[in-house]
């Protein structure tokens, strides 16, 4: 696990901007604190930090050149693989200077190019470049796990795995409307935009060919999703219930591979409960590694965590943390992203991340599985509305009442009013539209509302309404759970959730791994109908059902409790200043000229009353944001 950052110069104009490389790679280096490498060529540079993961010792340091010199890598991230791939060839006469998989990986790469990519089981982004050729090639893993950020103007073309790396470059910079406006409804930005016009993110399963000054981006992987053609092998359930232990034991297995410290998180959920029972088949006394809440009772699993703990013998450590230690980590993580992104779960990922990462260096996660297997409210919720009933009707019909009804998360009266009154309008549209409201914190027009007249003018509606209509295809008009999660894991599993795992990881130099998102898993999971994952009485059907004879019995027929971060009570406390005096200060909206003043002051007024809703999900998006303009564009 490492952090990479280029530079592929057209002109002297261009190459005058390698002098930044140094400054760039500094930039990540807690993606790579063992150490730092840069590689230059008239018109290329190549800036490398390195997590030390497999083959600690200097042979796999980079950036790496094969024997000619003619090619050189740079690399971040794992090859499952690469002992087999190296196997392969040796038996054709390569041979190697390290055990490292970056040196298996670039010398697959000289013999096969962009085909390599097909043959790769791991997640990654990497660049290799072709001295002789002066080419430069990128590529990003199939599902999306590490990121790749790129900019491309006339003059050159700068990559990065952080966007605070492409910033180092000096580059301009301009707030892009469509995608702030996106960010209001979401509290992340859909790739392959982000929050600057001119930088992007490469897609996953995208590869990039930079030669002269054309750039080629094309796709090498998609999801295997046929929603006509389900269950091709016409599997019985208990035949899909083995194939799944079968292939996640499997990938579990190719996930444990490593010369440092490895563990695995365990939340006392399903997910994780599945990871650490396979990886304790494989690794004595595993480490697990557990939050718990001391402030918050109602939200705290640990007590599920440890009878998973105890059943598989695993070195077990809780983190029980209060809600001042939560408050004490917000700024570091304020600081340290670097697009505004509002995922408030962040904060006990980048606690959780810290904390393990002095007794691992690799830790297995759970993520994936709910996008995979129907494990969201969200997708029993669509369940329901398909399949109709005086129950949903009667929901429905009470609209208004829910509309005028006392609505908070902090309270089990006030969090059902919330939900009902979110079913109830999602009722009311089509599929597409239901999927859309249901993924926003905020309206189309709540958050068209907070921006002042001048970002609204160069707010592009025609942009956000293509983009919607692309995120939203897969949806088809029968309503089948299948057709959600497919647009989940590239919506919502992408842009959030691998998002907040990598950037609170990589803040701590911890490599996470995730073995629900090997390609052939997700595959797999993707070919299986509707009802083996989920039906009236059971979210991920299937997952639960698997493994039902090595859990503890206690995990079942429990309610799901997501741990709700303390925000509006930090907002009226703690943060009250910040809010008021500062970020959304009614003098600085004004000054800086992109949020209409009386809205914000709407917000605050909410904010402060009997009746909050969901406010404080926008009030914290809110001041991601302003907190990373003031740092960057102020």
């Amino acid at each position: 696990m490492c952090g990479i950052t280029g530079i592929y110069a057209f002109n002297e104009v261009g190459r005058f901007n390698m002098i930044n490389l140094s400054g760039a790679t500094d930039k990540i280096s807690s993606r790579g604190p063992d150490s730092k490498g840069m590689f230059t060529e008239y018109n290329v540079g190549l800036g490398h930090r390195r997590l030390s993961i497999i083959d600690t010792s200097s042979d796999g340091n980079q950036p790496m050149h094969d024997d000619s010199g003619r090619f050189t890598i740079i690399f971040n991230g794992e090859i499952y693989n690469y002992r087999e791939l190296r196997a392969g060839l040796e038996r054709l006469g390569v041979t190697f200077q390290s055990n490292s998989d970056t040196e298996v990986l670039l010398k697959l790469f000289i013999r096969e190019k962009k085909d390599c990519l097909g043959k790769l089981n791991g997640f990654f982004s990497f660049a290799i470049f072709d001295k002789e050729e002066n080419s430069l090639f990128i590529a990003r893993d199939r599902i999306g796990i590490k990121p790749l950020l790129y900019y491309h103007d006339e003059d050159k073309l700068i990559f990065g795995s952080e966007m605070k790396s492409i910033l180092a470059y000096g580059i301009e910079k301009e707030i892009d409307y469509t995608s702030l406006y996106q960010y209001l409804q979401f509290n992340y930005i859909i790739a392959p935009a982000t929050i600057l016009k001119g930088v992007k993110k490469l897609l996953p399963g995208h590869f990039m060919m930079i030669k002269g000054k054309q750039v080629q981006i094309e796709k090498y992987y998609q999801v295997a999703y046929n929603r006509n053609a389900l269950n091709p092998n016409n599997l019985s359930y208990e035949q899909q219930k083995q194939q799944l232990i079968d292939k996640l034991e499997k990938s579990v297995k190719k996930r444990l591979v490593a010369d440092v410290p490895l563990g695995a998180f365990l939340s006392g959920g399903i997910d994780s409960s599945v990871i650490t029972a396979l990886a304790s088949r494989h690794v004595e006394k595993l480490n697990t590694f557990s939050i718990g809440y001391k402030d918050e009772p109602f939200f705290d699993e640990t007590k599920y965590a440890n009878l998973v703990a105890k059943k598989f013998d695993t070195n077990h450590t809780v983190f029980s943390l209060s809600n001042q230690d939560l408050y004490e980590h917000l700024f570091d993580i304020l600081d340290y992203i670097d697009e505004p992104f509002a995922d408030s779960s962040a904060i006990p990922v980048y606690i959780l991340s810290k904390h393990t990462r002095e007794i691992a260096t690799v830790a297995l996660s759970g993520d994936g599985a709910d996008e995979m297997f129907s494990g969201y409210n969200k997708h029993s919720a669509s369940l329901r509305v398909a399949k109709g009933g005086t129950a949903a009707q009667l929901v429905k019909g009470a609209l208004p009442l829910w509309n005028i009804l006392p609505k908070s998360r902090n309270n089990a009266v006030g969090n059902k009013i919330r939900q009902l009154q979110r079913f109830a309008i999602g009722m009311r549209l089509s599929n597409k539209e239901r999927y859309w409201r249901w993924a926003q914190f905020t309206s189309e027009s709540e958050a068209f509302n907070v921006l002042n007249k001048s970002s609204k003018e160069q707010l592009d509606q025609d942009d956000f309404k293509q983009k919607k209509l692309e995120i939203l295809k897969y949806i088809n008009g029968n309503g089948d759970i299948n057709d959600v999660l497919y647009t989940d894991m590239h919506l919502v599993l992408t842009n959030d959730m691998l998002t907040k795992v990598d950037l609170m990881s990589m803040a701590n130099s911890l490599e996470i791994r995730v073995p629900f998102l090997d390609h052939e898993l997700v595959d797999f999971a993707f070919s299986l109908p509707q009802s083996s994952k989920i039906n009236e009485n059971m979210r991920k059907r299937i997952l639960q059902d698997s493994f039902r004879d090595i859990l503890p019995p206690e995990l079942y027929n429990r309610p799901k409790h997501g741990f709700e971060i303390p925000l509006l009570k930090w907002f009226r406390s703690e943060l009250r200043s910040l809010i008021e005096h500062d970020l959304l200060r009614d003098q600085f909206i004004q000054e800086q000229n992109i949020f209409d003043g009386e809205e914000i002051k709407k917000l605050k007024k909410k904010l402060f009353s009997s009746n909050p809703g969901d406010i404080h999900a926008r009030i914290w998006g809110l001041i991601v944001f302003q907190w990373w303009w003031k740092k960057n564009m102020a």
